[in-house]
């Protein structure tokens, strides 16, 4: 099924004309629990890898931190376990797990992993986008296929986010595919993406309003302050849509806007990949898909950063060979 962003609730550049000249467009996924393939655009599915290309690790580990940690088995089966409980009806007694299910999960939560991020840490399939299916992708030429990998666990250097890597390739140059790619023995319980198809949808975005220019930004927090609830607002309905998304503009909100500087030549970056805890923001959001249903949770993915807040990641516009950064907010 697609899933559509309804309309916004007004044209905000019939109000502020200059809105035109700081905008740009946006891929939104919408992953939703499926059985990608290779061949497939997917969020936490399996990738085309190459048989002869070995498969990466992070071995930052003295950057490692050791908090939510588990075990990918143990993590799926907790999910498994919660994902059954909540389809039944209620337990005598009004339990919501039964006896057994309740030591397996306590078993997994008195797991002692903290030895393990020492080791260097194979890394998890987080994205796997071809350029067919999304329209604002990026990246060399030649290439038709971004593969985005992190480590599993926080990073301290990288304000407890996970470290994200960035792979393209030509799909049609990759021979024999590697069948059984490692698994972390280690990782966060929020770093896992459950497998899921993706429905990319184009849409417009307006730039967060803090980087506007001043003129601007002043007379839209003006018509932002508003009192009136019913009506739309820039920073909510307006300008940026939530969820994973590839291109557009990153928000701010969590902490001002800083720069977002490549290291190896200083030009400012730009952003390719959001990686979002929810698909949308609550039960009154406007940007919910039209198609979704008004109970169904935002989290589609089984991914959270920080307290529910996004991961943007962005690439130097002057090589795709310089490293990617990140910024949680």
């Amino acid at each position: 099924m697609v899933r559509t962003t309804p309309p916004r609730p007004l044209d905000i550049t019939a109000l502020f004309p200059e809105l035109r000249e700081h905008s740009i467009t946006a891929t939104r996924l919408h992953p939703r629990p499926g059985a990608p393939t290779v061949t497939d655009s997917s969020v936490g599915g399996p990738l085309l890898w190459p048989a002869d290309e070995v498969w990466p690790v992070c071995d930052d580990a003295g950057a490692h931190e050791p908090w939510n940690l588990t075990t990918p088995a143990a993590l799926r089966r907790g999910r498994e376990i919660l994902a059954t409980a909540e389809a039944r009806e209620p337990l005598p007694g009004g339990d919501f797990l039964t006896a057994q299910e309740r030591a397996e999960l306590d078993a997994a939560d008195a797991l002692d992993l903290d030895d393990l991020i020492e080791d260097p840490i194979p890394l998890v399939p987080v994205a796997q986008l071809y350029r067919r299916d999304v329209p604002d992708y990026a990246g060399p030429d030649g290439t038709d296929l971004l593969q985005v990998l992190w480590c599993p666990v926080d990073h301290s250097d990288r304000h407890y986010s996970p470290r994200v890597f960035l792979y393209w390739r030509d799909s049609s140059a990759v021979g024999p595919l590697l069948e059984a790619p490692p698994e972390p023995p280690v990782i966060s319980d929020m770093y896992l993406p459950v497998p899921c198809v993706v429905h990319p949808e184009q849409v417009r975005e307006y730039q967060y309003v803090d980087l506007l220019p001043d003129d601007l930004r002043e007379r839209l927090d003006e018509w932002d302050d508003d009192e009136d609830e019913s009506r739309p607002h820039y920073r909510s309905d307006l300008s940026l849509a939530p969820g994973w998304k590839v291109g557009g503009y990153a928000n701010w909100s969590l902490s001002d806007p800083y720069p977002m500087d490549c290291a190896v030549c200083g030009t400012t970056m730009t952003l390719i990949l959001t990686v979002d805890s929810g698909d949308w923001n609550g039960m009154r959001c406007s940007w919910r898909p039209s198609e979704e249903n008004p109970t169904a949770s935002p989290d589609t993915v089984g991914v959270q950063i920080g307290r529910g807040y996004s991961l943007y990641t962005f690439r130097c516009p002057e090589s795709f060979d310089h490293p990617p950064a990140t910024a949680m907010q």
